[in-house]
């Protein structure tokens, strides 16, 4: 990695820089270096030659900049016209890896994962240079989403953030988006600081709310179009889950790790699971299906509609529990131990505590999902601190166009 030179300030506090970029680094840079300090650059593939504008009010005091491409010298061979129309760097924040040949950019994700993994976990997954993140289904990377937020400006506008800031794009045409998806959006007046909830369910129906703005302590919710409730299926089993709530953004994403979960559970009958971060339930059914009646399966989270749905969905199998709780206070209170756990956390990951407490229950096969590369690999390299061996390991790319992974591992004690 070298610097060609500095444009437009002080050698000290530049405010852009040319810079042959290097490798990617977690949460969507590439890492290159000016005077020994290292510049995370956005927008930038590796092995490039780019002028980066440098944000963050960088000073000498640093021991890092952040930097945004103004101009590409040398591209790569992997760069593409940007599939998605309203990203990049003063546009939304929303497709922050559309620049990239999608097989490219599948391979910068998994190098991600892998380098994380040997850092943060002490765990060599594979060469850097030869791993790589797995399609999700095959619709391509374009028109995979099925819920989206909005956010809303003063001006009553819907619509994206630009990457880390207030400021928002109003222009909806996210390549993520199935085509008309967010029609008539721009018609309504919104009332500023509310956000809205898109959903396009499994029954083809789209489904508009908003919630907010807070008042107070209280957030009112508000049907603009379709029900509170959208039908999603997984299988033969269908939910009835709230728009805003959690429900996996891919549309393949639930059906693929469900499959997975069954097949790396290795559950037979009369068998016991628990299902962490459970949400709504989507992996509770098929270990439920595993163990059948004679088995039991805990469902455990902490959202009371993603409680409500896993309870209205899952109502015809008795054996299943499902508890509204922190999986923390939840594993304290179980006694019998399991034969397999499936955690999916939020994106910080699981952490010492609750790991501590799966090692203590001496659970002998873990499920383990992350959506989220640094806090996956810690986590692993917690596992691995208590005698976890990770039997397999794969990487999803269930957000394509942008850097986001979703990380599956089995783990055997």
């Amino acid at each position: 990695m070298s610097v060609e030179g500095t444009i437009d300030g002080s050698p000290g506090s530049p405010s852009e820089l040319t810079l042959t970029v290097g490798p990617p680094a977690n949460g969507g840079s590439c890492v290159a270096r000016h005077d020994g300090r290292v510049v995370f650059v956005r927008y930038a593939l590796p092995g490039e030659t780019v002028r980066a504008r440098i944000r963050d009010g960088a000073s000498d005091r640093g021991s890092y900049w952040h930097a945004d491409v103004v101009e590409v010298i040398e591209p790569s061979p992997d760069r593409v016209e940007s599939i998605c129309p309203i990203a990049g760097v003063d546009g939304a924040g929303c497709c922050d890896m559309a620049f990239a040949e999608p097989a490219a950019a599948r391979r910068l994700k998994g190098a991600v994962v892998a380098n994380q993994l040997n850092r943060l976990g002490s765990y060599e997954w594979r060469a850097e240079d030869d791993a790589t993140a797995e399609p999700v289904g095959d619709r391509g990377v374009t028109g995979w989403r099925s819920r989206v937020r909005l956010d809303t400006s003063p001006q009553g506008r819907a619509g994206f953030h630009r990457y880390h800031s207030a400021e928002l794009v109003t222009d909806l045409n996210c390549a993520q988006l199935p085509p008309g998806m967010l029609d008539g959006i721009h018609d309504w007046h919104w009332p500023h600081g509310a956000h809205v909830h898109v959903a396009i369910d499994d029954n083809g129906d789209r489904h508009v709310v908003q919630s907010g703005p807070r008042e107070g302590r209280k957030t009112s919710t508000h049907v603009i179009e379709g029900q509170y409730e959208a039908v999603q299926r997984v299988g033969q089993r269908e939910w009835r889950v709230p728009v805003t709530a959690f429900w996996q953004a891919h549309r393949d994403a639930p059906r693929v790790y469900s499959d997975l979960v069954a097949d790396w559970a290795q559950l037979s009958s009369g068998m016991t699971a628990w299902d962490l971060y459970g949400g709504a339930g989507i992996f509770a059914a098929v270990l439920a299906q595993a163990v059948g009646d004679t088995g039991k399966v805990v469902t455990v989270d902490t959202s009371r509609g993603a409680s409500r749905s896993a309870r209205d969905a899952l109502a015809d199998l008795g054996w299943v529990s499902v508890v509204t709780d922190s999986v923390r206070r939840a594993l304290t209170a179980q006694r019998q131990r399991p034969n397999v756990a499936v955690l999916d956390p939020p994106r910080s990951g699981a952490g010492r505590e609750v790991i501590d407490l799966l090692a203590a229950a001496e659970v002998p096969r873990v499920v383990h999902i992350g959506c989220e590369a640094a806090s996956f690999a810690r986590d692993i390299g917690l596992y691995r601190g208590h005698g976890y061996q990770v039997e397999d390991l794969r990487v999803f790319d269930s957000f394509p166009l942008t850097h986001h992974v979703e990380c599956v591992a089995v783990l055997t004690r």
